[in-house]
């Protein structure tokens, strides 16, 4: 196990003196060698251009937000399905926001969601549907961050920007052999990065580390011998690029517990209750239930006081276990039905069960309707 220490302004001065970067002539031969290798061996992917050529910049900055802390292979589904149903930018900031969540439902993350529909509606009513072309301009924009800024501004514009992504800090770490762990290994990397990154095609240089660090230089048994870089690789030469990126230990996640109340009113509707907007899950859908909190019940007689009135509830066999990025959460599940005739305000609304699957229910709220449908 690594032992990590916050780094003092000395020690962060020490770590970047004694990591030597390429010569010029090795870098361009780096840059040479990456691209010819993207141009034979690039990963065909719904959002991208073929090389040297620069992609509409809506579905480059929508890739990009699909893909923050998602895999290409889930996210690939779910970007067609945007694209179709919302082709441009301002058809996507006319949709209502309920559509939108709905639409991401199972992405998880879904600040991203709202972000997304608040930076489509600043872009198609602030600047004539067009996009910024500039990093700073772009980060200004609703759920733009520093990663995405960067990434549209070189894949879409062609600007010499540093992306810096989880296979980009990997192939970084293994070439310049940083033994830093991450994430005070961050700016180390990013200065690396920075020092190869060409004025010509930054966008396929950028796109091809990607893709090098997902297919050749993986977190697992990377297969040096068909890298296009392997030979000026530092770690590779040590005999340690399996063992990099070095990580700090990771805490473990606490387990939180509630119960989440199925409420039907006879007609084929159950009772579904909307997510604050800030916050974890915000602005989604979910059936009520008590807080989820580390010493939560799943036991019904204490959490009754939660539920959405009165009636006769009965409790389900099986309990959602589901894992967020901070907390594990045990939700056991009580099923009811509602005598009652007032009408339901907001956030409270009736759904009908049949078509669930048109809410915007997170994936955890899903594994509750799987087991009371």
């Amino acid at each position: 196990m690594v032992m990590v220490r916050p780094l003092d302004r000395k020690c962060l001065d020490w770590h970047k003196a004694s990591m030597t970067s390429l010569d010029n002539a090795t870098t361009r031969a780096f840059q040479r060698n990456l691209l010819a290798w993207y141009d034979r061996n690039r990963r065909l992917l719904p959002w991208r251009a073929a090389p040297g050529q620069q992609t509409d910049p809506y579905r480059v900055w929508l890739s990009e937000i699909m893909l923050q802390q998602t895999t290409v292979a889930t996210v690939g589904s779910y970007f067609e399905k945007f694209l179709q149903r919302w082709p441009t930018v301002s058809d996507l900031a006319s949709a209502h926001r309920d559509d939108v969540m709905a639409a991401w439902a199972g992405l998880g993350y879904y600040a991203r969601a709202r972000n997304l529909h608040r930076c489509a509606q600043v872009v198609a009513h602030e600047m004539d549907g067009r996009f910024p072309d500039s990093e700073d301009a772009l980060r200004a924009l609703p759920g733009v961050g520093a990663y995405t800024a960067a990434a549209v501004a070189a894949i879409a514009f062609d600007r010499p920007a540093v992306v810096l992504d989880g296979n980009i800090e990997r192939v970084m770490a293994r070439l310049f052999a940083v033994e830093m762990p991450l994430p005070s290994a961050k700016p180390l990397l990013r200065e690396h990065a920075a020092s190869l990154t060409p004025r010509k095609r930054p966008g396929d240089h950028a796109q091809a580390l990607m893709d090098l660090g997902a297919t050749i230089c993986t977190a697992r048994n990377p297969v040096c011998a068909l890298c296009p870089i392997s030979s000026g690789c530092k770690a590779r030469a040590s005999g340690i690029a399996q063992s990099l990126p070095r990580k700090a230990p990771k805490k473990e996640k606490p387990t939180r517990r509630g119960l989440a109340f199925w409420l039907e009113d006879g007609q084929g509707r159950v009772l579904l209750r909307r997510r604050p907007d800030k916050g974890l899950l915000g602005g989604m859908m979910e059936f009520p239930s008590t807080p989820w909190i580390e010493n939560g019940t799943t036991e019904l007689d204490l959490a009754v006081e939660h539920a959405p009135e009165s009636a006769t509830w009965v409790t389900v066999s099986a309990t959602v276990i589901h894992t967020f990025t901070h907390f594990h959460l045990e939700l056991a599940i009580a099923k009811g039905i509602s005598h009652s005739k007032a009408r339901r305000r907001a956030p409270y609304r009736w759904a009908p069960i049949a078509s669930l699957g048109d809410e915007a229910l997170p994936t955890v709220m899903r594994k509750v309707a799987s087991l009371c449908r």
